[in-house]
Formats: C-alpha cells, structure tokens, sequence
C-alpha cells in the first residue's frame, strides 16, 4: 500500500524500525483500557508482529497504519482498521495520538484522510467506533467528522476495578 498523505500527516506502514515505538506504546498501561490489552508485549511478540504487518486486510482483518507529521516527521501515532468484515463492508475504527501531538489537528485530518480511504479503496458501507463516555475531545472528534452516536454500551470496560459505559459511534459511506 503507497502512503497516503495531505499537508498535514501522512499515513504509512509499520516498519521493522518503529519496534521501539511500538514496544513503547503497547507497553503504555495508559493505553491498555482502549486497545483491551492486560499485560505487556515483549520486543520479540511485537517483532513478530511486524514481521506479519505486510499481511493483506482481506487475510489479517486488520489494519495499522503510523502517522507521521508532516511539520517535523515524527511519528506521532497509530491508526487501526479492526475487526475488517468484507461480507458486510464494515470495520471499526480506532485511533491514538501521543499526548504531546494533541489538540493540534493531526487526529482530525488522520481520520478524515483514512476514513476516504477506507470508503474508497476498501468499499466500505460503514465504518464504527468505540468510545468512553469519557473521552470527551474524542467524542467531538468523531461528532466533527458526522459519526453518529447509536447507542451505549453499559459497563461495557473494566479498568483499575471500575465499570465504565462506551458510546457507540458510526459513520456511513453516504454521509462522509
């Protein structure tokens, strides 16, 4: 897959040079309540991983990009397309920003170059994501970009003991 790319950031694949970012950010108990993970990764699972990154969407159900700014290329994140279903033309969508890049545009302009991509290029008829009842500058993120907000999950994560609700937000091609 070619990089895709505006102004701002551009969107690429995993690399075997960005083991330590990864290692870094899998290992990030922070992150650990959105991407479900409980213990860490050791260098050599994530190497793996990235060993196996190259695998087509249709084979993986999965796919991970790095976003790297364009101001001062430095990595700045992730995006993921997860739970890739073709039969129906729908995945989820998730994506992370390192603290430091926040509130400066790069999430808005990520998902937007992303999401054309994935109504695009993978003929998708609906893209959904996952959000804490907490997040609020990710939920005017995706509100922003008209996902919208079908429902609620009830103690749907379990973090550090305590239940926590998740909205469930969804974008449809015709209204991207």
């Amino acid at each position: 897959m070619q990089e895709l790319q505006n102004n701002i950031i551009k969107l690429r694949a995993l690399e075997s040079e960005d083991l330590d970012f990864l290692f870094k950010v899998e290992n990030n108990p922070s992150f650990w309540e959105v991407s479900s993970t409980q213990t860490p990764f050791s260098k050599y699972t994530l190497s793996k991983y990235l060993e196996n990154s190259h695998q087509d969407i249709y084979a993986a159900k999965q796919l991970r990009m790095v976003i790297v700014s364009n101001v001062d290329d430095k990595i700045i994140g992730f995006i993921d397309l997860f739970d890739f279903n073709p039969q129906h033309h729908r995945a989820g969508i998730g994506i992370l920003i390192l603290e430091k890049y926040q509130n400066k545009g790069f999430a808005k302009e990520t998902l937007k170059l992303f999401v054309d991509y994935a109504f695009k290029h993978l003929n998708l008829h609906q893209i959904y994501a996952n959000i804490g009842t907490d997040s609020k500058y990710s939920i005017q993120l995706f509100e922003k970009l008209s996902f919208q907000m079908i429902g609620i999950k009830k103690d749907w994560i379990l973090n550090n003991g305590e239940y926590k609700d998740v909205i469930l937000y969804q974008l449809m091609n015709d209204k991207f």
